[in-house]
């Protein structure tokens, strides 16, 4: 900053503009608070249904938090802006002074472009003599005002650096960027360029110390929007390959590797951590990054230009972390070309692992050597691009490969074509790896079901729907129409890979109004009302569905998700169809007694068939601890929220709360939460030394047990909603008496359907 410019600087713009943004913020923060309170609140409790549900109901809760960004946004800029302004401020005061301390000592500070210069206020003739003889005072007067100059010059540039950041963060919308002051943003871009170029050494020279620091820099900053995009875009693209390739490569980072392999694992996380966060952006220069990133999958990284690739690095750089949803799917068409490529379209497998490759992926669960294990395991994370890539195209029926069906039912085959879901879930030849164990790994299909949950559900594997989750969309509802009719083509699709049936039962958990109605077998859709759906509907047959719920009942995981999302939904129900308040276009039949047997009878068929799947697994080949059902069915508490109405394709606003004078702190208040507070009590371990010998025993209590869930539950509903005329005429007894008939059904519609499934009792 020149001289002059701060002396006669005129901060009277830059005060109003710290004004404007105070004004600013405020505003903001009354947006966001009137369309968190008002306008999302509102749209929570709605009834969305078709179109609406998936689209306005979305957009509505991300207009919302837009003003959330927006006012985190313009509060980072003004605290910035304040503190830059002050700075200056009393930068300028203090050039103020010291020049007319330099006056008084009869120095004079002149001004020039590019600099200035300190001299002796004496006529010119005079002046070398004057400048010998104060040579000390005017030295220091020289230091101390470019000590001035240079803090002015570094508040100035680093405010300008921090700002077109936040600035260019993003083209459209707002970045939730959140700095309490300028310092802060000014050292998170510092911080990232010193680190990234740590990153950017050769392996061999990286000491542990620098590791360290690097490793903890990653950390400290998680989250961070300018340090990740900082970071990335001075490391790059291939630096970032290099990077992870050289650190495991123990012929050249032995000296590191040595003293901190423990300790990859971190780092494997905070970079991938790191790397999410700036793919966000959409400004120039990670645009540029991401593309770069996507060219490189199928381009050799290793030593002497060999393997790996590029997407067997990244891949691994990508399990922890919420990646953009363009980028991904971007990587994975990319990823899906080269794997077409290495396996001649889907006829032989790939990327094996030896014991001379280096591992790329440090947690444990496998070599990393598999791109799509990683890939997979990002997807997991978003749902959006999970939905996306499952449904795009592996091959088509043009193409050349062997994939080959009955085209059109006389018994010769031809080529079909394949989606990215068909290829990974029935076709892949997986290949061979271990885990740290030397055990056979698992991580690739299990990641597999955790995209698939993502990509069904439409939020982030692992959690739970929210009152925010969106209504499932057409892609979901596709894609679990795939996932059901796989299974049951041919179940051992799913239970020759047991491990993958948590994932696979909380998608089915999330699908229950689906489900039901196919298993009403009502050609005209008239029990559409009865089991309301928001979103869009898959569209499942009864022998489809009876096989997956086989299939899933044989995981304890798998059963306890569908069994306690069964008994909730049915108590939900209930709830929903006894309220008097329900309108009559929404109503199933005018006779509240028939709608609540029907309920219960599909609830108890759904019970049922999933006690069969469990007797299989207890009694049959994969010999499953009984006590691991209840064990894992009283764990499932832990996962289940006390979401009201989610699931049910109803607004909250239809569901009583509370049941009669349960309002006292923590105490279950909803239908669906008494149910529940019930199950999780009343599960509890009792494996059997001859599982077959007690089977029709444990059979008969299944069915008495889950008849009195659904009596309670037709009880409770009824007391909510005051419906005495329901109580008098034993609404819970009729309910209790159809989910008996539903649940002894299960084993006929199951021999008739699937005989191949059931174990005989």
């Amino acid at each position: 900053m020149d001289l002059d410019a701060l002396r006669k600087a005129d901060f009277t713009l830059l005060d109003d503009a710290v004004d404007d943004w105070s004004t600013m913020v405020g505003d903001l923060e009354t947006l966001m608070e009137s369309a968190e309170k008002g306008l999302h609140a509102a749209a929570n409790k709605a009834n969305w249904a078709g179109y609406n549900a998936t689209v306005s109901r979305e957009f509505i809760g991300k207009t919302a938090g837009e003003f959330a960004d927006a006012h985190s946004q313009a509060s980072s800029i003004h605290k910035i802006l304040t503190d830059t302004r002050d700075e200056l401020k009393l930068y300028k005061g203090q050039l103020t002074d010291a020049i007319e301390r330099g006056r008084r000592k009869n120095l004079t500070v002149i001004g020039h472009e590019g600099g200035f210069t300190v001299t002796t206020n004496v006529p010119p003739e005079g002046r070398s003599q004057e400048d010998r003889d104060n040579k000390g005072d005017i030295t220091a007067l020289r230091d101390e005002i470019q000590g001035i100059l240079n803090k002015a010059t570094e508040s100035d540039t680093t405010a300008g650096s921090v700002l077109t950041a936040i600035a260019d963060r993003s083209k459209l919308g707002f970045s939730d960027v959140d700095y309490s002051d300028r310092d802060s943003a000014a050292k998170a871009l510092k911080d990232a360029e010193e680190l990234a170029d740590l990153a950017k050494q050769k392996p061999e020279d990286l000491s542990p110390e620098e590791f360290d620091r690097l490793n903890k820099g990653l950390k400290d900053h998680a989250g961070d929007e300018l340090f990740a995009e900082r970071f990335a875009d001075r490391l790059g693209a291939r630096g970032t390959l290099d990077f992870w390739t050289g650190l495991n490569d123990p012929h050249s980072a032995w000296k590191v590797g040595q003293a901190r392999v423990d300790q990859y694992d971190d780092l494997q996380k905070n970079l991938s951590l790191t790397l999410a966060t700036a793919t966000q952006s959409d400004n120039a220069a990670m645009t540029t990054w991401k593309s770069n990133m996507v060219d490189l999958v199928d381009k050799p990284v290793g030593r002497s230009g060999g393997f790996p690739l590029g997407g067997q690095v990244m891949s691994n750089l990508m399990r922890w972390g919420d990646y953009d949803d363009r980028f991904l799917v971007d990587y994975g068409d990319k990823l899906i070309e080269t794997e077409k490529k290495f396996t001649g379209n889907g006829r032989h497998g790939a990327w094996g692992h030896t014991g001379g490759d280096p591992l790329l992926n440090r947690t444990g669960t496998d070599s990393g050597w598999d791109p799509m294990t990683g890939y997979l395991k990002a997807l997991s994370n978003s749902p959006d691009a999970a939905t996306e890539f499952f449904n795009d195209t592996f091959v088509t029926k043009d193409e050349d490969h062997d994939f080959t069906h009955d085209t059109d039912g006389d018994g010769k085959q031809g080529r079909r074509t394949l989606s990215n879901f068909d290829y990974l879930f029935e076709e892949r030849d997986w290949p061979q790896d271990q885990d740290d164990k030397g055990e056979d790994s698992i991580a690739g299909r299990n990641y597999l079901a955790a995209a698939l949950e993502a990509a069904t559900t439409g939020h982030p594997a692992g959690e739970m729907p929210t009152v925010d989750t969106p209504a499932h969309n057409a892609g979901q509802a596709k894609l679990f129409e795939n996932i059901v009719a796989s299974v049951s083509e041919k179940t051992g699709r799913l239970t020759d890979h047991s491990y993958m049936s948590d994932s696979i039962g909380q998608i089915t958990s999330e699908y229950l109004p689906d489900i039901n109605r196919a298993m009403t077998d009502d050609a005209d859709e008239d029990t559409n009302k009865l089991f309301p759906v928001a979103g869009a509907a898959a569209s499942l047959n009864h022998r489809d569905v009876t096989a997956l719920l086989v299939s899933v009942g044989q995981n304890p995981e798998g059963y306890a998700a569908v069994e306690v999302g069964n008994k909730a939904y049915m108590a939900n129900l209930m709830d929903y169809h006894m309220n008097p308040d329900l309108a009559a276009g929404d109503r199933y039949s005018q006779d509240t007694h028939f709608t609540v047997e029907q309920l219960a009878h599909g609830s108890g068929e759904i019970s049922g068939t999933l006690a069969i799947g469990r007797q299989e697994a207890v009694a049959g080949p994969a010999k499953e601890s009984d006590d691991a059902y209840d064990e894992s069915v009283s764990q499932w508490k832990n996962a289940v929220s006390g979401g009201v109405g989610t699931g049910i394709g109803v607004g909250v606003t239809f569901i009583a709360s509370p049941v009669g004078g349960a309002v006292a702190g923590g105490v279950a208040s909803t239908v669906s939460s008494m149910i529940l507070e019930e199950l999780f009590q009343n599960a509890k371990g009792h494996a059997q030394d001859d599982a077959g010998a007690v089977m029709g025993e444990k059979w008969e209590s299944g069915l008495e047990t889950n008849a009195a869930y659904t009596e309670h539950a037709a009880e409770l509903a009824a007391k909510a909603h005051s419906r005495t005329d329901l109580l008098d005429d034993s609404i819970d007894e009729k309910a209790r008496a159809a989910t008996q008939q539903g649940f002894r059904d299960a084993g006929t519609n199951t021999e008739y359907m699937a005989p191949h499934l059931k174990t005989d009792i």
